[in-house]
C-alpha cells in the first residue's frame, strides 16, 4: 500500500517556496518560515500570493509532487503536472470505455449507487444519534426508493437526472443536521458560494478534488476524461466523478463537524461586494489543520477489506478503477461505507 506522505499547505501571504538540497524551504522576505524533507512531500497547495521557484517546480513535475495553487479564498487556479505517469494501453482502455453506453453507464451508476448510499448514511446517523426525525426519516425513505431506481437505469441522461433527484433530496434536509445558531443552508450553491455553510463545503470539496487528481495521475489514469460527468475542458471529470463517492462521508461530515462543534464559527467568513462568502485566513488555517487530522484516521476499506488511512482512500479508488478498466475486475466497487 502506498504511504500516506504529507501534503504541504502555505497559506501565509507573498510566502516564497524554493529548493536547498534535499528539502523544501519556504521563507517570507530574508526570514525562512519552515523546512520540510522533499521526499516526505506528497503536495504542496498555495493559496493567494505565493511563489515558487522554477527550479522547485521542474523538481515536482519529475518526482510526482502535486503543486496546487489556489486564491487566497481557495479557488483552484491552477496544477503544475509533470510527465505522465503509467501504461499509455491503460488510457487508450479508458478513453475507449468512456466512448462506448455500456461500459461508461455500469462505472457511472456504481458511483451514483455510492453517493446515494452514503448520503443516506449521513443522515441515518443522525436519526440514530438524536431520535425519529420525520423530515429526515422521510427523505431516508425517498433516497431508498432513489437507490432502487438507479440499479438499471436505461441510460446515462436517466442516471443523471435520479442524482439530481436524489441529491436535492439529501441536500433538502441537510439544515436539520446543522447545530449552531448562525448557520443557516437553503439548497447548495457554487460558483460562487453565498453563504458560510456552501463555502465551506466548496472549499473541502476542491481539496479532495486535487487530493483525487493527483491520485488519478499518479496510476497513470487522465483525470480529464470520465463517466458521469460531460467531457468539458478544463474539468477534471474522472475526479470529479470519484469525488461523488466521498462528498457526504467525508466532506459534508467534516463540515458539520466542525460548524457543529463550534471550531467554525460565523464571523470566520468574509462577504465580499459580488455577495460571494470566503473563508477568513486563519479560519481557512484551521479547516486545513482539521482536514489533515481526518487524513490520518484509519479505516476498513470495504473491498478491500484492510485498514487504510482516510488520506489514502483517493489512491485505493484510483488503482481499483485502473484494475477494472484492465479487465481484472469485472465491475467497478466504489467506496460505499457499511
Amino acid at each position: 500500500m502506498k504511504k500516506l506522505q504529507n501534503s504541504l499547505y502555505v497559506t501565509r501571504q507573498e510566502s516564497y517556496l524554493h529548493k536547498e538540497r534535499e528539502t523544501i524551504v519556504i521563507k517570507q522576505g530574508k526570514d525562512k518560515l519552515a523546512q520540510f524533507p522533499a521526499h516526505a512531500v506528497a503536495n504542496i497547495f498555495c493559496f493567494g500570493q505565493i511563489s515558487v521557484s522554477p527550479f522547485l517546480m521542474g523538481y515536482c513535475g519529475e518526482q510526482g509532487i502535486g503543486l496546487v495553487f489556489f486564491t487566497e479564498y481557495g479557488k483552484f487556479l491552477a496544477r503544475i503536472q509533470g510527465r505522465q505517469s503509467g501504461n499509455v494501453l491503460l488510457r487508450r482502455e479508458q478513453y475507449r470505455v468512456s466512448d462506448k453506453e455500456t461500459p461508461r453507464l455500469d462505472i457511472a451508476r456504481s458511483i451514483v449507487l455510492a453517493k446515494i448510499a452514503n448520503s443516506r448514511r449521513v443522515l441515518q446517523r443522525e436519526v440514530r444519534n438524536k431520535g425519529a426525525h420525520p423530515a429526515l426519516d422521510e427523505a431516508v425513505s425517498r433516497l431508498a426508493n432513489c437507490l432502487r431506481r438507479c440499479e438499471r437505469p436505461d441510460s446515462l441522461d436517466v442516471l443523471r437526472g435520479l442524482e439530481g433527484e436524489a441529491a436535492a433530496i439529501y441536500f433538502g434536509v441537510f439544515n436539520q443536521l446543522l447545530k449552531q445558531d448562525g448557520f443557516e443552508f437553503k439548497g447548495r450553491v457554487r460558483r460562487p458560494p453565498t453563504d458560510p455553510v456552501n463555502a465551506l463545503l466548496s472549499f473541502l470539496y476542491t481539496l479532495v478534488t486535487q487530493e483525487i487528481s493527483s491520485a488519478l495521475q499518479g496510476v497513470g489514469l487522465d483525470p480529464y476524461v470520465g463517466y458521469l460527468h460531460v467531457d468539458r475542458p478544463g474539468r477534471v471529470g474522472l475526479a470529479l466523478d470519484i469525488l461523488e463517492e466521498f462528498r457526504a462521508w467525508w466532506c459534508d461530515r467534516l463540515a458539520l463537524t466542525l460548524i457543529n462543534r463550534k471550531e467554525v464559527k460565523t464571523n470566520d467568513f468574509d462577504i465580499e461586494a459580488s455577495g460571494a462568502v470566503r473563508l477568513k485566513e486563519d479560519a481557512r488555517r484551521k479547516v486545513l489543520v482539521a482536514y489533515q487530522e481526518k487524513k490520518q484516521e484509519e479505516i476498513s476499506h470495504p473491498f478491500l477489506n484492510e485498514k487504510v488511512q482516510v488520506g489514502l482512500l483517493p489512491h485505493c479508488q484510483a488503482l481499483i478503477l485502473a484494475r477494472h478498466l484492465r479487465g481484472d475486475l469485472q465491475h467497478y466497487p466504489p467506496f460505499s461505507v457499511r
